[in-house]
């Protein structure tokens, strides 16, 4: 089968939660652990830093990746959903896995596939495992898809683990409480493997604490101070402190999207327990990485500028805390009207967002392309009922169309709500 082929058999024959949601979720690894060991446990062959969270994750695996790359290891990145192509889940240093690679890989391996019958997202993950092994990376940066205790990824012994904030998502299946969903989160957690817990959540160490006193990992506490300086459309400057050790000031980040700023204490004290354990990363090392993480890993979809007149925007927040620090940013950067398109999926807690929406915005209701999506006329009537109006249009593409007809070039519009409503924007 050639590249193509292969993506057909992927996406027709295994069930894959980004379309088909909870039937494609399974709660258990014995697939995985039945494919890796058949191709001769990979994920064995390479160094491996792993991390889970609710919000914050995909873009602090991608910006760990740029500060490792920065100190001249060979780096693998495996991250998901992808937005414009299946090769974007898989990288070393940058470069997307070589599409020859996805379907020799595939077409060999079709008997094992249809003998164990794994997910879609099983086999990507004993894709990427074989992969950064063929090709012999120095360490590879592993986000976890949904939860943690169960995620497919959750096979590898890494040399770190990180965890990101918590919030309701996925609640139907990781738990109804954030404790719960904490609790699904600190399935990462190994014995004697250190844990960074990046976020700032009091009410929640107790559940790091107990799994990290179960397993006897060393577990840390994200205690270094962020303080944003200023941003602009195109970076982000920030200083950071440390107890006990000097500043560092006026460091850049190309990733603009403010929430960003909430990762970075996990980043750098994860920074500072890889070179307690080996590793050598200089702090200019650290800025240079930090600077450069779009360019250096093809991140997508945060803060992501379309156009500039009138400055359109997209990004992949899709839940009421990603949302809310979104708006707060948005706010702060048009003298003109906002125009909001937004999309969303079925599974996802519609009425908080909605919630939180600006009531003096121009609203466009959408949809993706993929099962799991709600309807725009749906939405549409959500919003409604919650005090919101707008349009409904059955494609991304169209709704920014009639944005940009109606905006004046003082406005800002916005695409948000649903990855994959976003993955459907010509061009992104």
């Amino acid at each position: 089968m050639n590249y193509e082929q292969v993506l057909t058999y992927l996406y027709e024959r295994l069930p894959m939660f980004q379309r088909q949601g909870k039937v494609a979720f399974k709660k258990d690894l014995t697939n995985t652990i039945a494919l890796l060991e058949a191709l001769g446990n990979p994920h064995h062959r390479f160094k491996s830093i792993h991390i889970a969270g609710t919000n914050g994750k995909g873009s602090s695996a991608h910006a760990m990746a740029s500060i490792l790359q920065a100190a001249g290891y060979k780096t693998g990145l495996y991250t998901s959903p992808h937005l414009k192509s299946f090769t974007e889940r898989v990288r070393i240093n940058g470069e997307e896995v070589n599409q020859d690679y996805v379907a020799s890989f595939v077409t060999r391996n079709t008997e094992l596939i249809e003998q164990i019958n794994p997910s879609f997202f099983e086999v990507t993950v004993a894709l990427s495992f074989s992969y950064f092994a063929d090709q012999q990376v120095d360490i590879a940066v592993i986000e976890t898809g949904l939860g943690g205790r169960l995620d497919s990824t959750n096979v590898i012994t890494p040399v770190l683990s990180l965890i990101t904030m918590i919030g309701f998502d996925h609640a139907d299946m990781l738990g109804d409480t954030l404790e719960k969903i904490a609790a699904e989160k600190a399935g990462i957690i190994k014995p004697n493997i250190p844990v960074i817990i990046g976020a700032d959540q009091p009410d929640l160490q107790h559940v790091f604490r107990n799994k990290a006193a179960q397993v006897e990992a060393p577990i840390q506490f994200a205690t270094t101070r962020v303080k944003s300086v200023s941003e602009s459309l195109l970076e982000q400057v920030f200083d950071i402190k440390r107890d006990q050790q000097e500043d560092l000031k006026s460091l850049k980040t190309d990733i603009t999207a403010r929430y960003f700023l909430k990762n970075l204490p996990g980043i750098y004290e994860s920074i500072e327990v890889l070179n307690r354990n080996g590793f050598s990363i200089s702090d200019e090392q650290f800025r240079i990485g930090l600077s450069q993480v779009k360019r250096t890993t093809g991140l997508k979809g945060r803060w992501q500028i379309l156009s500039e007149s009138p400055l359109t925007i997209a990004d992949v927040s899709h839940n009421e805390p990603g949302l809310s620090v979104l708006l707060d940013q948005i706010q702060a950067h048009t003298s003109g009207s906002l125009h909001l398109i937004i999309g969303m999926v079925k599974d996802k807690d519609v009425k908080k967002v909605l919630q939180i929406l600006p009531p003096d915005a121009h609203y466009y209701f959408t949809q993706s392309d993929v099962p799991r999506s709600l309807s725009s006329e749906d939405l549409q009537r959500m919003a409604g009922e919650a005090g919101v109006s707008g349009g409904a249009f059955k494609n991304v593409n169209l709704a920014i169309d009639e944005a940009r007809k109606n905006a004046r070039s003082s406005d800002l519009i916005l695409v948000c709500g649903s990855t994959f409503v976003v993955a459907e924007i010509e061009g992104l």
